[in-house]
């Protein structure tokens, strides 16, 4: 089974924004930005999201993203192909 990634560490760390920071101006507290940078996290609220994506300026594809299982052996191989829906039926003729 894949997973969802966040990607907070590495926004923070690209702009050199410490936990603590974030905190502070987005009102968000300390624990809850430290499960969220440390993938620590098991779930996360609708008021929180939209939180971070005012605070840091992000849409939620660029804090959050799935990865497969195989993605994260190396390998990426989609269930479904793209264009094709799952109970697609053959033409005939």
């Amino acid at each position: 089974m894949g997973d969802i990634r966040c990607n907070l560490s590495k926004i923070l760390g690209e702009r050199r924004i410490t936990q603590r920071k974030l905190s502070e101006i987005s009102g968000l507290s300390l624990y809850t930005i430290n499960k969220l940078y440390n993938e620590r996290w098991e779930g996360i609220g609708r008021k929180t999201l939209v939180k971070l994506c005012e605070t840091l300026g992000v849409q939620v594809g660029e804090l959050f993203e799935y990865v497969s299982e195989t993605d994260q052996k190396g390998l990426r191989k989609p269930l479904l192909a793209k264009g094709k829906q799952e109970n697609s039926t053959p033409k005939i003729g």
